[in-house]
């Protein structure tokens, strides 16, 4: 069986990844803080996954989009009808009595904010732009409540979308967003297959193994990762390097762990993007908006 070209999120996509990063919370001691956090965020954001929303499409609304090669869910169409302020509201009601003293301040804040504030927050996220130090630690939040908002309307697609053209395979197929990571599945189907992740609604499309997602060029890759006191991986994810255009994208690695996860290996790794951005070659082309580091 051919494994397929585009692969929409299931149910089940919040909760893997939440799950991971309780994993990830005890390999990696120096972040289980954060990581915890992140975990109680991301099981939130499952939680949420189940409402109801007020704002449904129309039957066809995408159909145009499915059949023309245009991306169905396009950021910039469809950041003003989704209704995923009430999915901050229960994100933060969902985390409001489980996160430490440092974070209730942020709670309070977007609870505040007016509705013309948020949506300035959430055009930050989606517009990939750091915010100002004042607003960059709500910005994660946010950003949860805009991925559990595209993730269910990508649920509700009737077919995936047409494979993109070699000059958009570097965006999301469905909405048009940037990937977080890639991922090498190990199942049956698709084992050893290299799938682009979506930092919105979580869709995977196929991208050849060692092939750059930026320039397309294979000529000058270079793998980095994390190696622990032993010389071995530390974790199960690594950074391909381009030569050519010096960029890098992450590559999470199922066959080495079978519960790797972009996002959540992503957020593990940020060790490895502190290394890269010291030594200055090298400049990450993924984007994971729940960790937002500024410029």
């Amino acid at each position: 069986m051919d494994p397929p070209t585009i692969a929409l999120p299931d149910a089940q996509v919040f909760s893997r990844r939440a799950a991971r990063l309780r994993e990830l919370v005890v390999m990696v001691p120096a972040l289980d803080e954060f990581l915890s956090f992140m975990a109680r965020v991301v099981q939130a954001q499952d939680q949420a996954l189940q409402r109801e929303p007020r704002w449904q499409p129309e039957a066809g609304a995408f159909d145009l989009a499915l059949e023309h090669g245009m991306p169905p869910l396009g950021v910039d169409a469809l950041r003003r009808d989704l209704d995923w302020k009430q999915d901050l509201t229960a994100l933060l009601d969902a985390i409001e009595l489980h996160v430490g003293e440092r974070q209730r301040p942020l709670i309070q804040t977007l609870r505040d904010m007016s509705p013309e504030q948020l949506d300035a927050l959430a055009d930050e996220v989606i517009d990939v732009r750091p915010g100002t130090q004042e607003n960059r630690g709500l910005m994660p939040l946010v950003a949860a409540a805009l991925q559990v908002a595209w993730v269910r309307l990508a649920r509700q697609l009737p077919r995936p979308p047409k494979r993109p053209s070699a000059e958009s395979r570097g965006v999301c197929p469905c909405c048009g967003s940037l990937p977080v990571a890639s991922v090498v599945h190990n199942e049956r189907h698709r084992s050893g297959v290299r799938y682009l992740h979506c930092s919105l609604c979580s869709t995977e499309w196929h991208l050849e193994r060692v092939r750059c997602s930026v320039c397309d060029s294979g000529a000058k890759l270079t793998y980095l990762g994390l190696d622990d006191e032993k010389g071995k991986p530390f974790l199960p994810i690594q950074a391909e390097a381009c030569g050519e255009c010096h960029s890098y994208l992450k590559v999470a690695q199922r066959e080495l762990h079978g519960r790797a996860e972009p996002v959540a290996d992503d957020l593990a790794s940020l060790g490895l993007d502190l290394l890269l951005a010291e030594q200055g070659e090298f400049a990450r082309s993924g984007y994971n908006p729940l960790l937002i580091l500024g410029d």
